[in-house]
This record gives C-alpha cells, sequence and structure tokens, in this order.
C-alpha cells in the first residue's frame, strides 16, 4: 500500500473496505468534483495484515489573502457578513458541510480537508483595510461561518485572536460559532466586548457521547466540555447559546433535549439547531463513515436523511436545507419548540448587538492624531 497521505487508508480484508485513522474523521481521499484525475489502489503483495494505518500529519500553509470579509444574502443565516481565519479545519467533523470547499483548490474533502489547512497571516491587516473604505456599512461579522475560527491550529497561529483585536478595537460587533473551549482564552477581549452589546457566541454541540464524538469529530473539543465553556462564558458575562448542530438521525438526535437542558443550567438563553446537510462529494464520505463505524444503521440513518432532503442526499435550497422537511423533520422541530419553552430559551434569530459603536479605522499618519 502507498505510504502517501492521500492514499492514507488500510483494508482488512480488501482494497475497498477503508480502516479507522485515528484522530482523523475521514477515512479515505476522494477525488473532488472539479479534479480530472482519478486514482485507485492495486494490492502490490507487499501489504501485511498487521501493517499499522499511516496518520497524515497535518500540513498548515501560510497565504496572504486579498479580501478577508464574505458576504452572503441567506435568508438562512442570521448575519451577511463572515470572515474565515483558515481554510480547511483540524477538527475533522466527517459531517461537514465545508469539505466540498477543498475541491477549489483540486484537493480532496477527504482527508486533505483535514490534514491540508491554510492559515490567512494577513487576516487583520485585510480586515482593518476593509473597515476603512469608504462606503462600509457596519453589521455583525460572523467567525466560523465555514470552518472553524478555533480550531487546534489556531492555537500556534492566533489569526481569530488577531482578528478580534481588530473588531475590538474599532467597537465593530461580532458573533462566533465554535466547537472549541479555546474560545475560553479570549475572554480578555470578548467581555469588554459584551459590556458594550458587541458579541454574540454560540458553541456547536452535536452529542453528550464521547466515544461517537471521537469518531464523528475527532479533534473538536469533548461534549462535556463545550458545556463547560458554554458555562464559563456566560458566568464571565459574554452571552453564549448552544447550536445543536448538525442533528444526525438515528445518531444523535436522542442527545437533543438533554444537549439544551445542560446548555440552559449553565446559563444559555438561545439556542437553534441544523440537520445534517450532505453536499456534493460529503454524502459520500458520511456514508463511507456510516459503513465503517454503524454498519448496522447505515441504510436506516441515510434512508432517514433522504425523507427529509425531498428523497434526495442534500437539498440545498432556502428555507429548507438548515431544517428539512417531512415526518421526521416535524417531529425534530416539535421537540426542538417544546424543549425551548420548557426550558426558556430564546429560539428568535435576531441579534440583540449593537452598531452604532462603530468606529471607521483611521489611516496611519507619522505625525500621529491631533484630536
Amino acid at each position: 500500500m502507498s505510504d502517501n497521505p492521500r492514499m492514507a487508508t488500510r483494508e482488512p480484508d480488501d482494497l475497498t473496505h477503508p480502516t479507522r485513522i485515528k484522530g482523523r474523521g475521514a477515512a479515505s481521499n476522494r477525488e473532488g468534483r472539479f479534479e480530472a484525475l482519478a486514482k485507485t489502489r492495486e494490492d502490490d503483495g507487499w501489504h501485511r495484515d498487521d501493517e499499522a494505518v499511516p496518520r497524515p500529519p497535518t500540513e498548515v500553509t501560510i497565504e496572504r489573502a486579498r479580501t478577508i470579509i464574505s458576504r452572503n444574502d441567506s435568508p438562512d443565516i442570521p448575519f451577511s457578513q463572515s470572515i474565515n481565519p483558515y481554510r480547511g479545519c483540524e477538527h475533522g467533523c466527517v459531517y461537514c458541510y465545508a469539505r466540498p470547499s477543498h475541491g477549489y483548490l483540486n484537493l480532496s474533502a477527504g482527508l486533505d480537508f483535514e490534514t491540508k489547512l491554510f492559515a490567512k497571516a494577513n487576516a487583520a491587516e485585510r480586515l482593518r483595510e476593509e473597515l476603512a473604505r469608504r462606503g462600509y456599512a457596519c453589521s455583525p461579522i460572523n467567525l466560523g461561518a465555514n470552518t472553524d475560527p478555533y480550531q487546534p491550529i489556531e492555537r500556534e497561529h492566533r489569526i481569530t485572536r488577531q482578528v478580534i483585536e481588530v473588531l475590538a478595537e474599532h467597537r465593530h460587533p461580532l458573533t462566533i460559532v465554535t466547537k472549541n473551549a479555546l474560545v475560553e482564552r479570549d475572554l480578555d477581549l470578548l467581555a469588554p466586548m459584551a459590556r458594550d452589546k458587541l458579541v454574540q457566541v454560540f458553541l456547536s454541540v452535536t452529542s453528550l457521547d464521547n466515544r461517537l464524538a471521537s469518531t464523528l469529530e475527532p479533534r473538536a473539543s469533548a461534549p462535556h466540555r463545550r458545556l463547560e465553556a458554554i458555562a464559563n462564558l456566560n458566568a464571565a458575562g459574554v452571552p453564549c447559546g448552544v447550536l445543536v448542530a448538525p442533528i444526525i438521525p438515528a445518531v444523535t438526535d436522542r442527545f437533543l433535549e438533554e444537549i439544551l437542558e445542560r446548555s440552559a443550567a449553565g446559563g444559555a438563553h438561545h439556542a437553534g439547531y441544523t440537520i445534517i446537510r450532505l453536499p456534493h462529494e460529503l454524502a459520500g464520505l458520511f456514508r463511507e463513515w456510516l459503513d465503517l463505524h454503524l454498519p448496522e444503521r447505515a441504510d436506516h440513518v441515510m434512508s432517514l436523511v433522504r425523507q427529509m432532503r425531498g428523497g434526495r442526499d442534500n437539498d440545498a435550497r432556502f428555507g429548507s436545507r438548515m431544517r428539512g422537511e417531512g415526518v421526521f423533520a416535524d417531529v425534530l422541530r416539535q421537540r426542538f419548540q417544546i424543549a425551548c419553552r420548557k426550558l426558556g430559551l430564546d429560539r428568535t434569530r435576531e441579534l440583540d448587538l449593537d452598531t452604532s459603536r462603530f468606529a471607521v479605522p483611521r489611516a496611519r499618519s507619522p505625525q500621529g492624531s491631533l484630536f
């Protein structure tokens, strides 16, 4: 078998059954939808059953972004501006809807997405420039719309912190979505911003089963640490809610009410949820994960997914892509609403953030400022 990280799977019985790679969500590196060449693996006779599964290392490429604020007009999300400090995500969540975006780099949505990462080293510099542009209209900027701003490599690169420093300096409102308790590191920035109604944080919690999480989202914070982070942020005065996201039918839906209950006990006042989305290459990767970890349930899970997606693996239409349709989706919606009502959790989409405090960055002058 090849020792190329892009082929880092080992088959115990044949060449079509990948083996789990510890610490990674994907078990293969399927070609992206834009790739012109396809690779196949052949047994060269040198493979042994007792060989260890190769572990592809995390590789980080430093890049300089031309622009940093992304904009959208989606009616499904409560923000129109976002920043992604990183491309790819080391958390390795196998269900991540952002995986197919690696195809634009001619890389795989599988192992490449979680091992070949790109850090936008000049993000803070670009942000300051874009905030200073004439005609810029202040509205909350979201961190975490595509890839997680607090994935493990943030400990070293600190790009997310640099971005928050710029936003804090100019009193610009932001929202954060993450699966990592590392967000607690930046409480020294977030707490003062919260006092001025400039920040709101959401921790995404998928399950309460550590063993399941170790294969489903292997390098994200453990579920109990995310719940602790919700409590710690709220205790520090930073409004922090919970996103039960994504809900995977017959896999994680049983945790819905308990996640909401434990989040409310930690001080959360806001809650939301989404159901699993499987765009493009992600459908095959997720089915591979099911066959590897939950083979007895795989067909049933995919059947429920398709019932919520009009008979397809994915439904990209606005209005239904986040919540789905059909009987099972309706049951989830009712369960969520009942639990939130019982716990006093706010399900509104409106962000109570103050845009009136924004101070436009001024051009730096060697003479300094006289006013």
